[in-house]
C-alpha cells in the first residue's frame, strides 16, 4: 500500500495544466438550440434527473489529437456497439457544481482540484490527457450558455458532469485510439431526498470497494457500479449507505460514495477531526480537502489524516469519545451519521445528541463560500 506521503507527493507533482497536446477554449464552436426545454421547479428537483439544454463535446483520436470543442444542443450519443467503454469500462468522470450566489453571480468551487483529479484518472486509465485550464474555460462557457438553468435557490445548484470515454470500435483489451470528452449539466436539489438528516450505515465485512494498487483513488465509473449490489444489501437492513472496510483489521475507508470523518474527544479533552489518509484506497475528494483546509485554520480543533479500525471506532463509540461522524462529497457536502449496523448489531452514535455542531459548522462555512456570502480564493466566477 502507498504511504500517505508518497501518494500525496505523486498527486502534487501532477498539476491540472499538462504539456500534452490539447484543445483550446478559444477555438470553441457554439451551436445554440432554437427551442429550449422547460425548467423544473427548483424546490422539487430530483438529483440527476433533469438536464440543461446544451452539452460540450470534444473528440480525440491517437492519429490526429484533439478536435475543436463544440457546445451543442443536448443529444443522444451515437457510438459503435464494440466501443471499448461498453466492454472494458474505459471511462472516467467528475462531479462539480455551479452556484448562483446571493449577489446573482454564478461561481464554481475549487474546480482546479476537479481538473487535477480528472487528469490523474485519465492517465491511470490510458485515456487522452489535456490542459485542465482549457477544459475549465470550456465548462465556464457551457455554463454561460445555459446560465438560466442555474437555480435561483439556496438549496439547489447546477450539477456539472465532465466525462471521458474510450469509443474505439475494437474488441481488444487495449488503450482506445478514439475517445470522447463530453460535459452535461443539470439542476439538482439535495442528494438525499431527506435533505440534511442523519443516515444509517451497514459496515460491510465481506465486500471490498478498493484495494492497494487498484482504482480506489481515481474517479472511474468502474469503482461505482459494483457498489450498487452492496448498497441494496444495506437498504434491506434499514440503512441508507455502506461503511466500506478494508483488510483483516477492518480499516474504515469511505461511506457509500463519500469520504468519511470522525470527530473524537482526545485524552486531553480536546476535539480531533480524523479522516483516513490518501493511501491509494481513498478518493481525494474536493469537499474532503476543503474540510481539512478549513479545520486547520480553526484553533479549537485538531485535524488528523490517519487510519482507524472498526474496533477503534466502536471503542470510541462505547466510551463516549466519538462525538460526531459524517460523510463528505460534492453532491451532499456533508451528511451526518447516526447509526452503524455491524456484524448483526446496531450501534447508535452520538452525532445528533447535540445537533451535530461540527458537521453543521463545516457545512455552513463551505456553503457560505460556494454561494458568495464569504469571499474566498476557492471560488471562480463564471458570470
Amino acid at each position: 500500500m502507498l504511504t500517505i506521503n508518497r501518494f500525496c507527493l505523486l498527486l502534487s507533482q501532477r498539476g491540472y495544466a499538462t504539456g500534452a497536446s490539447t484543445f483550446r477554449a478559444a477555438d470553441i464552436i457554439i451551436k445554440k438550440t432554437e427551442s429550449g426545454s422547460s425548467k423544473p421547479d427548483p424546490d422539487k428537483l430530483v438529483f440527476g434527473a433533469s438536464f440543461a439544454d446544451h452539452m460540450l463535446t470534444i473528440k480525440h483520436t491517437t492519429a490526429n489529437g484533439w478536435e475543436k470543442p463544440v457546445i451543442e444542443p443536448l443529444r443522444d450519443l451515437a457510438i459503435h456497439p464494440a466501443a471499448k467503454v461498453l466492454h472494458y469500462a474505459a471511462e472516467l468522470f467528475e462531479g462539480m457544481k455551479a452556484y448562483r450566489g446571493y449577489d446573482g453571480k454564478i461561481r464554481l468551487f475549487r474546480p482546479d482540484l476537479n481538473m487535477k483529479r480528472m487528469l490523474n484518472t485519465a492517465e491511470r486509465s490510458v485515456l487522452p490527457t489535456f490542459d485542465g485550464n482549457e477544459l475549465l474555460e470550456c465548462i465556464k462557457k457551457l455554463v454561460q450558455v445555459d446560465a438560466d438553468w442555474v437555480p435561483r435557490s439556496k438549496s439547489s445548484t447546477l450539477y456539472i458532469r465532465p466525462t471521458l470515454i474510450g469509443t474505439e470500435p475494437q474488441l481488444g483489451v487495449a488503450a482506445s485510439s478514439e475517445s470522447l470528452l463530453f460535459v452535461i449539466t443539470g439542476p439538482v436539489g439535495p442528494y438525499y431526498p431527506t435533505g440534511f438528516k442523519p443516515v444509517s450505515l451497514l459496515a460491510d465485512t465481506v465486500h471490498c470497494r478498493a484495494f492497494p494498487g487498484g482504482m480506489g483513488a481515481y474517479k472511474a465509473g468502474s469503482n461505482y457500479g459494483p457498489t450498487i449490489y452492496v448498497n441494496k444489501m444495506a437498504q434491506a437492513q434499514g440503512c441508507q449507505q455502506v461503511l466500506w472496510l478494508y483488510g483483516e483489521k477492518r480499516y474504515v475507508t469511505e461511506v457509500g460514495t463519500m469520504n468519511v470523518f470522525m470527530c473524537l474527544k482526545n485524552k486531553k479533552g480536546g476535539v480531533e477531526i480524523v479522516t483516513p489518509p490518501l493511501d491509494g484506497l481513498i478518493l481525494p475528494g474536493v469537499t474532503r480537502q476543503s474540510i481539512l483546509d478549513l479545520g486547520r485554520t480553526w484553533k479549537d480543533i485538531t485535524v488528523s489524516e490517519r487510519s482507524i479500525t472498526m474496533d477503534e471506532l466502536l471503542e470510541a463509540q462505547q466510551n463516549n469519545s466519538l462525538l460526531e461522524m459524517f460523510g463528505s462529497g460534492t453532491a451532499a457536502i456533508v451528511c451526518p451519521i447516526e447509526r452503524i449496523v455491524y456484524e448483526g448489531k446496531s450501534y447508535d452514535l452520538a452525532t445528533m445528541n447535540k445537533g451535530a455542531p461540527l458537521t453543521n459548522r463545516f457545512h455552513d462555512e463551505i456553503v457560505d463560500i460556494q454561494f458568495g456570502r464569504k469571499p474566498s480564493k476557492w471560488t471562480v466566477d463564471v458570470i
